[in-house]
């Protein structure tokens, strides 16, 4: 397993007190709670705590990866390389967002063997923006502003650093607020990678993604202000292409989640 520089001593002999010291450990770990969604296939997420000697309490999540068929192993090799698994290559994602000033999860422990791997990162605090963004903008409607300013900060980061996420979804959005400011959390970086060719394609997808995925009340007050944090730098000329963009795309990713809805409930 690979742990991170961080990790002290005391959080080292909690995870190997839990036996998620190793790949197989981590795989036979019963505890916790296994949080379930569609897609997920053959990974499991796990939120735990562990208590250390000290009586810390470390809230963690654990991500478990199983085999994957030779097509998801080849398009993994595409973006980031050979010789990297899933567990691995998040790792590495929460490494390099971290680096690029994103605020996120910090990254504990990962490991691969035998085409399985484990992935271990510390909780972010908050909530995602899609289950309390609504409510929250409807009671403190003055901190509209405060989390335009916040997620334009997040995701000028990411992109800045040459990085896209590829499910930039309100869902993965944390906010939290608990010590009277507003601060926003970006998590879920599985998919994120640097793109070599048609990054603006990249960035308008994931822009377009926040669009649809945000609190409509928001989107109407609050996305020309949104365009205009992010893209700051950009020509006045520049900055309405792009939101021109982002609004088809948008629109796009609308349609597709309606007829999606559609045919489900014919089934």
């Amino acid at each position: 397993m690979i742990v991170a520089d961080w990790v002290d001593d005391g959080l080292r002999d909690a995870l190997t007190a839990a036996g998620l010291d190793t790949v197989a450990g981590a795989w036979a770990y019963a505890g916790g709670a296994d949080l379930d969604k569609p897609g997920l296939g053959r990974r499991r997420r796990t939120r735990l705590e562990l208590t250390d000697a000290s009586g810390r309490r470390h809230q963690l999540y654990l991500k478990r990866y199983g085999r994957e068929a030779v097509s998801a192993r080849l398009r993994r090799a595409w973006t980031h390389g050979f010789g990297r698994g899933p567990a691995r290559v998040e790792y590495e994602n929460v490494v390099a967002a971290r680096a690029a000033g994103v605020p996120t999860m910090r990254p504990v422990a990962c490991g691969e063997r035998d085409g399985c791997g484990c992935l271990l990162v510390t909780a972010v605090p908050g909530d995602a923006l899609e289950r309390c963004g609504a409510g929250f903008l409807a009671q403190h409607a003055d901190a509209a502003q405060h989390v335009t300013a916040a997620l334009a900060t997040l995701v000028r980061a990411l992109h800045g650093g040459g990085y896209v996420h590829r499910d930039l979804y309100a869902s993965h959005v944390f906010l939290d607020v608990s010590q009277g400011n507003v601060a926003l959390y970006l998590i879920d970086l599985a998919r994120m990678f640097r793109p070599r060719w048609r990054r603006r394609r990249w960035v308008v997808k994931d822009l377009a993604a926040l669009r649809y995925s945000m609190p409509a009340e928001w989107v109407g007050g609050q996305w020309e202000a949104f365009v205009a944090a992010y893209a700051r730098e950009m020509s006045a000329a520049r900055r309405r292409a792009l939101a021109t963009a982002v609004g088809r795309k948008a629109r796009s990713i609308a349609r597709h989640a309606a007829r999606r809805a559609a045919r489900e409930q014919g089934e």
